[in-house]
């Protein structure tokens, strides 16, 4: 498996375990994600694009190779990824740009794997 695979199974396990941990609050969590993610004024791969935009601000690699995995799974192109990463470059200054490095790795694992 890649890198940004194992980053989703991570993702997985956390909830997994989380689930019996503290089930009432990832349930409402989950409830509430289904309703934001639901196509309405935006579809879902502008939203993946915002989501994505949104992970490299927050500098989080496990975000971001599940929202480069959803942006593909929605039909983002390799481009309108890398355009979607740079506008949280433009917000977010130098810091963020380094984290253009897990954009491109995740989509060339997603596309190639």
């Amino acid at each position: 498996m890649g890198r940004y695979t194992d980053k989703l199974n991570d993702i997985k396990k956390l909830i997994g375990r989380l689930q019996q941990q503290v089930p009432e609050q990832i349930g409402a969590f989950d409830n509430f994600m289904k309703a934001v993610e639901a196509p309405s004024a935006l579809d879902q791969k502008q939203k993946e694009l915002i989501n994505l935009a949104l992970a490299v601000a927050a500098q989080c690699e496990w975000c971001i190779a599940l929202h480069v995995k959803g942006a593909l799974g929605h039909g983002a192109t390799k481009e309108e990824i890398i355009d979607a990463a740079m506008q949280a470059v433009l917000m977010h200054g130098g810091p963020a740009l380094m984290y253009m490095t897990p954009v491109e790795e995740a989509i060339e694992e997603f596309t190639n794997g």
